[in-house]
């Protein structure tokens, strides 16, 4: 049976009690603060870090609303939370954090309105600027294979088990377009060889299976058979990716790795493992991969998330007609 994540305190980051009193909150504030944070952790299960960044946002609406003396919660009315949006403006937020914040104000007051603790919700219709859509780089797919020999060639020289795991992260990573906190957090029975499939728990513990391919299943294979015991302790416990000390590995060390390997292939931008990702959905779409089953691989909760691949895509398309049509 599957052992959920932080059961036997293997797999969930501490994390600190949800009665710690909350700091910098205005005093009237503390309370429903405190009240919503735990709902968030309990009944929407969201992660350790999703939870602070709203808490953030809603200290930071808090002291405004406390500047502009606004003694409840029911007193909050649209006006306040605008001019809370014009003031972030004014100090030269991005529009990206304008939207994000407007976002956590909108749900936060849902959620009070819903459960009984506001006979109206302010929020229903406060807008923010939206954000310009950004194109994520990413890596040609000659690049990505550059950089994959180049790993290989290297662990086929030095010989010792943190090359052969690099190579194993690296397949997995390009291969499955998984995040690194996943890839950090599989287990050895997450690789499923005989399906060539991994099971993955994504954000908000949702688990889902990703197909791997046959380099990244051979890699992983070689790091588990011959060299993960070279690192094995007593805290390896059952982690997949070991550190050299034989802790689970930690994301830094792995984006530690992806940055060296892109900074030592020639003509390869200088990405993360988010980047892979980025790379992955894009060569899947470009190889003509429809864009639900490139969703579902992702774990992207919404279409729309997945979307940006296509104008990823379509932009290359156009610079290369740009690039090659006489009448361009």
């Amino acid at each position: 049976m599957r052992v959920p994540r932080g059961a036997l305190g293997m797999r969930a980051p501490v994390t600190q009690s949800v009665d710690v009193a909350e700091r910098d909150v205005p005093p009237r504030f503390e309370v429903i603060l405190a009240d919503y944070l735990r709902h968030l952790r309990a009944q929407r299960n969201l992660a350790e870090h999703t939870v602070r960044a709203y808490r953030t946002d809603l200290i930071n609406l808090f002291c405004h609303l406390d500047r502009l003396g606004v003694e409840s919660l029911v007193k909050v009315d649209l006006r306040a939370l605008r001019s809370w949006l014009a003031k972030q403006h004014t100090l030269g937020h991005a529009r990206s954090t304008l939207q994000r914040r407007a976002a956590a104000a909108r749900v936060f007051f849902a959620w009070a309105h819903e459960t009984g603790r506001m006979t109206t919700d302010p929020a229903a219709n406060l807008r923010s600027p939206k954000s310009m859509r950004v194109l994520p780089p990413t890596l040609e797919q000659a690049t990505a294979a550059r950089m994959l020999d180049e790993a290989i060639a290297t662990a086929r020289e030095t010989g010792g088990p943190v090359a052969a795991r690099d190579v194993a992260l690296l397949e997995l990573l390009y291969s499955t377009g998984i995040r690194v906190s996943e890839l950090c957090g599989l287990n050895v029975d997450d690789l499923d060889r005989q399906r060539s499939v991994v099971r993955v728990f994504g954000k908000g513990s949702k688990e889902r299976t990703v197909p791997v391919g046959v380099p990244a299943v051979r890699a992983v294979e070689a790091w588990l058979a011959k060299a993960r015991p070279q690192l094995i302790t007593g805290d390896s416990g059952q982690a997949m990716f070991l550190g050299e000390r034989g802790k689970r590995i930690d994301p830094r060390v792995v984006r530690r790795v992806v940055h060296r390997s892109l900074r030592l292939t020639e003509g390869a931008p200088d990405l993360g493992p988010h980047g892979l990702r980025h790379a992955m959905a894009t060569h899947l779409l470009e190889g003509g991969a429809d864009l639900r089953s490139v969703q579902e691989m992702l774990g992207h909760a919404s279409l729309a998330t997945t979307q940006i691949y296509t104008h990823v895509t379509n932009e290359r398309l156009r610079a290369a007609f740009e690039q090659a049509h006489p009448r361009a």
